[in-house]
């Protein structure tokens, strides 16, 4: 496609009770750094991650230390298949409790979306290769937050114990 640009909508399964993270980094030792970041963020987490080098062997790197996690992330990066751009599945965990830490890895550069919604990944292709472009993430709102959303919205956090009181 000398020249030209197309624009792909890449449907990403998130396997039963887990959350997914897509991000873009920028080296080969991402997966190594993620993989600790993740390990020390929440005890017990179980992940897998995979990575889509863009130079040199041009591979797909992967981690984890959950076998079907590990699996699903690799299938994604191949749907996505654009260069160092990462995905993480995680369970026994939330993305609130290891974002920052991702975030503080040295190779990552941006996190495009961290959800359990459905989740559609924008990807442009050029003769070149393949980038993302942007994220659906969920739906479109259906309305605005009336005083009866917001009471359960809060009874809601600390119920699963992220606010006080």
């Amino acid at each position: 496609m000398p020249g030209g640009l197309r624009i792909e909508v890449v449907d990403i399964p998130i396997p039963e009770g887990a959350n997914v993270i897509v991000g873009h980094a920028h080296f080969i030792k991402t997966v190594e750094d993620l993989y600790e970041a993740l390990v020390t963020s929440a005890p017990g987490i179980k992940f897998g991650l995979a990575f889509c080098e863009a130079s040199q062997k041009r591979l797909i790197r992967h981690e984890g230390n959950d076998e079907e996690l590990r699996k699903a992330a690799i299938e994604a990066a191949k749907r996505i298949a654009a260069g160092h751009t990462f995905i993480i599945y995680i369970r026994n965990a939330w993305p609130i409790n290891v974002l920052n830490a991702i975030k503080n890895v040295q190779e990552v550069v941006r996190i495009y979306a961290a959800t359990a919604n459905p989740l559609q990944v924008l990807v442009a292709e050029t003769g070149q290769g393949r980038g993302v472009i942007g994220v659906v993430d969920g739906y479109t709102p259906l309305g605005v937050e009336a005083e009866d959303d917001a009471r359960e919205r809060i009874e809601f956090l600390r119920k699963i114990g992220y606010k006080k009181g």
